[in-house]
């Protein structure tokens, strides 16, 4: 049985692609974890689905863009009975997810990675998102939501496939972050948060996150949270 997936998706990543993967397929190595590494590709106009299948990850296509549609997509198609959900650029430390993998196999549902509790590196957050745009939105998720989670934009998290597939999980973008811990919390499932380090991003493009559009997408949701 396949214990953990990790799952990365991916839009144009090929100058970081191949690091993160052999950084999964090393921590599930030397851990002996029986894992898999899921690739969700959503549209890449360069190389990366050809890299991925080269360094022996599986590889999906979602067709309709967006980050939500992306994590929906690998989340039908994993094969672990825990997800850890990491990203394609390198920012995220996957050589050392042991807090997450614990937390799972003790019975938490979901772990929220706190980057706040961690190490940002220099340039690895822009200063308005690690000084306004993620502690408002936090600050206001855990108003809406009842849980104490300092970082919702958190992109390393770990939670139980089983519990993902029957939650109501509907988003398309980003705001799909938000949406996942609202939904556990809503089916009063146990949230935990772990600390975890950020690194500055390997590649060299700009980030697909857009500051303001996204931001506005998150703070929709919480103000008209769709309920069950």
């Amino acid at each position: 049985m396949t214990e953990l997936t990790i799952l990365m998706p991916c839009l144009n990543e090929g100058e970081s692609l191949a690091f993160c993967i052999r950084e999964a397929k090393s921590y599930l190595a030397s851990r002996g974890i029986c894992g898999q590494v899921l690739i969700v590709d959503n549209g890449s106009a360069d190389s990366s689905p050809q890299i991925a299948l080269k360094e022996g990850a599986d590889v999906v296509t979602e067709c309709q863009t967006g980050y939500g549609n992306a994590i929906r997509r690998g989340i039908a198609a994993a094969k672990g009975k825990y997800i850890l959900l990491s990203d394609c650029d390198g920012s995220y430390d996957l050589s050392n997810a042991d807090a997450f993998v614990q937390a799972l196999r003790g019975g938490c549902h979901l772990v929220i990675g706190n980057r706040f509790a961690g190490t940002i590196q220099p340039g690895a957050m822009p200063w308005s998102h690690r000084y306004i745009g993620v502690p408002l939105l936090s600050l206001l998720g855990r108003l809406r939501f009842g849980v104490d989670v300092k970082d919702f934009h958190c992109g390393l998290r770990g939670f139980s496939r089983e519990a993902a597939l029957v939650l109501p999980l509907s988003s398309c973008g980003m705001e799909f972050a938000t949406e996942l811990i609202g939904r556990f919390a809503q089916a009063g499932l146990q949230i935990r948060q772990v600390p975890c380090d950020l690194r500055k991003a390997l590649r060299s493009r700009p980030s697909h996150l857009r500051t303001l559009p996204d931001g506005l997408r998150h703070l929709k949701l919480l103000v008209f949270w769709p309920g069950k």
